[in-house]
């Protein structure tokens, strides 16, 4: 009986659809796309998706945060005749999402609690008068009949129902609300619905499916991957040093601290904010005005870092998000996954640490024993053994996670974590677990990790000398190893995370020999442990997280910052953060392509026809400023002068990068802006006469507007250098160019 309502369902919306659309096929989506979004190609499944959409049918799609998954409800809803409506827990987040999506052009408007009941008038009159091609509401909304009553008065095209894990209880976030949001397809039968979630196991996502009631769905299981993130867990020592280290590699940048508790939250944000840092503190606890100021500081770039805790779910769509800081470890696969996917949605690399240490096993088992439902404890236990296993593994850190998720990842080496980085190393530490092992058992497994450790290293406290602990034959046995306890604390959780060491018992946990431990201390199996590689020091900035870090190619970073400044104006001018307006992708493909007319704008990723219209010029603007500044006697001048004396010495790119110690992208970055400012080189010097006509004809075939796709074109046997030479030199003609003195 399901397979003929289900045929039926989606006759009936190809039907209907055919009066507001041609059809999917017949529509020229990628157009449409580049027009309201300014994207120019597709991401993986989007296109598979929206086309499921317009055809009617009901979708259920996996997708990583930062995957595209907006664009997949949107697009459609700009295409469809009626309102889609969208259901999300995170009300915090639904302003700045009506803000992004009314920047590219579409009508949206959000329904909550945090409205007045005369604003709450006005959105359900916009929704009555058909004026609105989204809507956002929460799932306590959707249960309440004066709303149903308004949905059932309107057209509606489409529901799309984002966090959809949160309706299943085997997911790690159930909301007990979205249960209601079964009755969407009897309540609302020809209504299409789409669900779509970031973290989702097989058994989930079947859950989800038959809890919605889901009609022959459309189903995509996009891959977990996020190459542009690089992922590091490191031991846990003084977290909070271990944190402001961090956060001075890399100054400026934005990013999220999680951690466990209220408390830690509030210390963290505050010795920080004590050390210079701009960071703010975000917690169910605060007063709401407060807490929410706090995040609108941290969406709008007023400050770098927000403290948060683990457990309170933020509402951040923040797409320039440069790293993620676990300090404590998560209770779960899903939840770490989920939050180590709010860095770097703009498919700019990023960073994902996680300190990790015996201690937050014990402080969320504490948490887990006190369930009062079995089987809750039961799943519960099971996914931190999972998290934890992650943490202390030696495998590829990325492997683990997309296995834990039903995807095999084939390649050998992803580049992109610690493990396969080389930034680890694995040491055999057999004797020191044999060692711990033996403190264990010679002490009837009756103590936990801080007592053992101080057994092994022959630490003189009462405790010791009132057990008689000092007497046992391995007490002492580690004081002469070159190691502090510290050291000593890593083993034991090396030997928790890899099977070795077992927990158990409640607030106080003990330590316990497993059958995996007994094999390493009676000598049948070694042991070892990932150390820290030991290297030359190396700026952390310098290298590149992620395969990705290379999806833009090299820019100008100086005029980039420049216009982040023209960014950040313009947010405050609009009253939105300033990812609203341009992402940080957007801008580095100006600061890259340097976009010298509204035509060639548009080229650029994220620059609809909404958005051109609105900031184009204040961005060209910006450029040309920008590039007037390279001139004798500007604060560019000198090193620009050098690269030209240099060049005009016979230097090529490589050898002037050399001599001077900088990359031979920033050289060549020189010369364009040299060229442009009317210098003379010599071309051929630097590119073959043949790359020269190659690179003409790619230019003559697809314009000048962007060199990515000259590069692709080519199949990557031009490089951006090449191409911004050549380009600089057809260009020297131009009215804009400005002389050099």
């Amino acid at each position: 009986m399901m397979m003929k309502w289900g045929t039926l369902f989606r006759c009936l919306r190809e039907l209907r659809m055919s009066n507001s659309i041609q059809s999917g096929t017949d529509c020229d989506l990628v157009a449409a796309m580049g027009r309201v979004f300014g994207f120019h190609q597709f991401r993986p499944n989007q296109e598979e998706i929206v086309r499921a959409v317009l055809a009617g049918r009901d979708v259920f799609a996996v997708m990583p945060t930062g995957g595209g998954k907006s664009l997949c409800y949107q697009l459609p809803a700009h295409l469809l005749d009626g309102t889609c409506v969208v259901i999300s827990p995170l009300i915090s987040l639904m302003k700045d999402q009506v803000d992004a999506a009314g920047a590219t052009g579409l009508q949206a408007e959000y329904l909550n609690s945090s409205l007045g009941y005369s604003e709450q008038g006005g959105v359900l009159h916009r929704l009555a008068s058909g004026e609105l091609d989204l809507l956002y509401v929460a799932p306590e909304r959707f249960a309440r009949g004066d709303f149903l009553a308004a949905l059932k008065s309107v057209r509606l095209c489409l529901f799309a129902i984002d966090e959809a894990h949160c309706i299943s209880e085997w997911g790690h976030d159930f909301r007990p609300d979205y249960l209601t949001l079964s009755r969407i397809v009897t309540e609302f039968p020809g209504v299409a619905v789409s669900a779509f979630t970031a973290t989702a196991t097989h058994r989930v996502q079947q859950d989800i499916i038959e809890r919605l009631g889901l009609r022959e769905p459309f189903s995509v299981r996009a891959s977990f991957d996020r190459p542009n993130l690089f992922i590091r867990v490191e031991s846990k020592d003084d977290v909070q040093m271990q944190i402001l280290s961090f956060l001075r590699r890399h100054p400026g940048e934005s990013g999220i601290v999680y951690r466990t508790t209220r408390a830690d939250v509030e210390s963290t944000a505050t010795f920080l904010a004590d050390r210079r840092i701009k960071a703010l503190p975000y917690h169910a606890g605060m007063e709401t005005h407060v807490r929410k100021a706090n995040q609108d500081a941290f969406n709008r770039d007023e400050i770098h870092v927000i403290v948060a805790t683990i457990a309170f779910g933020m509402g951040i769509d923040k797409s320039n998000v440069r790293f993620v800081i676990h300090g404590d470890l998560p209770k779960n696969m899903e939840g770490y996954y989920q939050e180590i996917g709010r860095a770097g949605r703009d498919g700019e690399p990023a960073h994902c640490v996680l300190l990790f240490s015996y201690g937050d096993i014990t402080t969320i088992r504490y948490f887990i024993d006190k369930m009062e439902v079995a089987s809750e404890r039961a799943i519960a236990g099971r996914k931190l053994d999972q998290i934890v296993k992650y943490a202390g593994s030696t495998r590829c850190r990325r492997r683990q996670i997309l296995g834990y998720f039903g995807e095999n990842y084939e390649a050998d080496n992803c580049g992109a974590c610690d493990v396969c980085a080389g930034d680890v190393e694995r040491a055999d530490a057999t004797v020191e677990a044999q060692m711990i092992m033996s403190a264990i058992a010679r002490t009837s497994e009756r103590f936990g990790a801080g007592h053992i450790v101080d057994i092994v290293v022959g630490a003189e406290t009462k405790k010791i000398r009132q057990l008689g602990h000092d007497r046992i034959k391995t007490y002492g046995v580690g004081a002469d190893k070159s190691k502090d306890k510290k050291d000593w604390r890593r083993i034991v959780d090396n030997l928790v995370a890899q099977g070795c060491v077992a927990i158990s018992g409640g607030r106080y946990p003990v330590l316990a020999i497993a059958p995996k431990g007994r094999e390493v201390l009676f000598g049948r199996a070694k042991f070892e442990i990932f150390r820290k590689k030991v290297k030359k020091a190396v700026p952390t900035r310098v290298r590149k997280p992620g395969r990705a870090a290379d999806v833009v190619g090299e820019y100008d970073k100086d005029l980039f910052e420049h216009l982040r400044v023209v960014r950040t104006r313009l947010a405050r001018r609009r009253n939105v953060p300033p990812y609203v307006i341009f992402s940080d992708r957007t801008l580095h493909e100006m600061a890259r392509d340097l976009p010298r007319s509204l035509e060639a704008m548009q080229y650029i990723t994220g620059v609809g026809e909404q958005k051109l219209r609105q900031y184009g010029e204040e961005f060209l603007a910006a450029i040309r400023y920008y590039r007037s500044l390279v001139r004798p006697g500007s604060a560019q001048a000198e090193t620009y002068q050098i690269t030209r004396e240099m060049e005009a010495g016979g230097l090529t790119i490589e050898q002037i990068a050399r001599k001077r110690g900088l990359s031979a992208s920033t050289i060549a970055a020189h010369l364009e802006r040299l060229v442009l400012n009317g210098c003379k080189i010599d071309l051929n010097r630097h590119v073959s006469a043949e790359t020269r006509k190659k690179i003409e004809a790619l230019f003559q075939t697809y314009g000048r507007h962007r060199l990515k796709t000259i590069i692709e074109a080519s199949g990557e046997t031009v490089t951006y250098e090449q191409a911004r030479l050549v380009r600089a030199l057809l260009e020297t003609d131009s009215a804009t160019a400005i002389p050099w003195r």
